[in-house]
């Protein structure tokens, strides 16, 4: 920290965040700043798994364009120095939101957070990626191909029982891809969705995107999509808003927050959101099974790991409804 941190003072504390599943993240408190150090797990890791070079590298070059990222201060890749390669950024003090139904704000302010959300991502994607040196951030086109044969062999790699739900939609999703979806790139977060946004403390206005460990180039409706999927989700499947009286809440329904979103980054409307959730819910669910996989391993990030791996099959049942939605159009 002395030799890479500017104005670094110690001494220095670290104490670990509760919660999260997959990159371990402390914060670091000196007398008179605080930052936020995440590292890669321990263990044997899947390949390509916990990049946390590329989150620094996505924030970093987002951060020099105002985007609301934390400033980072440092990438170390000798794993020597602490067991493995690890970066270091700001804290941003501000809220962290857990419950899709926002039931800690007034009936006023929820629809506000989550207009906040929407104008972020729709911010993100129209966002030049070879403008702000992220051109190779990704490969060009293909996107849901890749991603579909990558997460297929993640899932594959972490199976710890059979799932038919994911075994049909290995089956379906590459065979039905959009043939019109495959030439759209743009930067895209990949775990876009309430819990991973800092919020400012007393305003609905988002200070931190964070957790950009999937984040590539990609199609922003894949994206968008991720984040769409609490609509569909019920909360026992996995923080969903699916089975919430949304009006009373006052948090926007599905077609109005689609609305919003294509308004702000200039789409007539989404073609085929069926098919983007059932490939959301298949990804969902198969980084719910690695979750599983590493508990068995004793690798997991968090202490509740075990629970949030059992939840990869109700996932994947979404995952096929949504699949049979889209088939029927």
């Amino acid at each position: 920290m002395a030799a890479n941190v500017a104005d670094f003072r110690g001494p220095l504390e670290a104490e670990r965040f509760a919660g999260g599943q997959s990159n371990p993240t402390f914060r670091l408190t000196t007398p008179g700043e605080r930052y936020v150090l995440r590292r890669k797990p321990m263990g044997a890791l899947l390949k390509s798994a916990h990049a946390v070079d590329r989150e620094y590298r996505v924030m970093h070059a987002l951060h020099g364009i105002g985007f609301p990222v934390p400033r980072m201060r440092a990438l170390c890749l000798d794993d020597a120095v602490i067991g493995s390669a690890f970066y270091v950024m700001d804290h941003v003090e501000g809220r962290l939101f857990w419950d899709p139904t926002l039931p800690e704000l007034p009936h006023g302010e929820r629809a506000q957070v989550y207009d906040a959300m929407n104008a972020v991502l729709a911010r993100l994607h129209l966002v030049d990626p070879g403008a702000i040196g992220l051109a190779d951030f990704g490969r060009p086109g293909n996107y849901f191909a890749r991603q579909i044969d990558r997460w297929t062999k993640q899932y594959r790699a972490s199976e710890t029982e059979a799932l038919p739900a994911m075994d049909h939609l290995i089956e379906w999703l590459p065979a039905h891809i959009p043939p019109d979806e495959r030439t759209e790139s743009a930067i895209v977060h990949g775990d876009f969705r309430l819990d991973n946004i800092i919020f400012h403390p007393t305003a609905p206005r988002v200070l931190a995107v964070i957790d950009w460990e999937l984040s590539t180039l990609g199609h922003p409706l894949g994206d968008f999509a991720y984040l769409l999927m609490s609509w569909r989700l019920d909360p026992a499947t996995f923080r969903g808003l699916l089975g919430a009286d949304l009006a009373a809440l006052g948090i926007p329904d599905e077609a109005a927050y689609v609305a919003s979103y294509c308004a702000r980054t200039g789409r007539a409307g989404i073609a085929h959101l069926d098919y983007y959730l059932a490939y959301n819910m298949f990804r969902l669910a198969a980084i719910l099974q690695g979750i599983a996989k590493r508990a068995l391993d004793g690798t997991a990030s968090s202490q509740d790991a075990h629970e949030t791996g059992a939840r990869a099959r109700r996932v994947a049942e979404a995952g096929l409804r949504q699949m049979e939605r889209a088939a029927r159009r």
